[in-house]
């Protein structure tokens, strides 16, 4: 996020701060009004609008997205980190079944290697060298990846 992003988050922060406070102050106001509180009760009504318009004026330079899940549960009157808590509970429940995937694919693999060696050991060692001589001509990226390298 750029400075100027930063600054228009904090503006549009400090925004929501004072009107909340200013309707904290209407709220009170109207708890206690009578006719002499007329002109403080117009008072505090404009500077709520001035600062609704100020905070709307704001957020068209601020590009934030929300999901409409979050926006529903807000809605819902329910606290939007069940949606952060919804998504990391799904994300830690598909990472444990793609390691199981991964952990069955290694044993699978271990044990396929075993039973060959014992039926077909010629042919594995045979596949073992072709393979020593192939991982020298490749590299291994960070990432995993296998690139050749080209000799010239």
């Amino acid at each position: 996020m750029d400075s100027n992003s930063k600054q228009n988050l904090k503006q549009i922060n400090e925004s929501i701060e004072k009107t909340l406070a200013l309707i904290h102050q209407l709220t009170l106001t109207v708890s206690n009004y009578d006719d002499a509180m007329q002109m403080s009760l117009f008072q505090r009504i404009n500077g709520l609008v001035a600062e609704l318009d100020n905070m709307v004026k704001l957020a068209e330079n601020c590009n934030i997205e929300v999901p409409m899940e979050v926006v529903n549960l807000i809605d819902d009157g329910k606290n939007p980190d069940l949606f952060t808590r919804h998504v990391i509970n799904n994300c830690i429940t598909k990472n444990q079944i793609t390691k199981g995937k991964t952990d069955a694919f290694k044993d699978f693999r271990k044990h396929l290697f075993e039973e060959l060696e014992q039926n077909f050991p010629d042919e594995i060692e045979t596949f073992r060298e072709s393979r020593a001589a192939s991982a020298a001509t490749q590299s291994v990226d960070p990432n995993g990846d296998a690139t050749l390298n080209e000799k010239h």
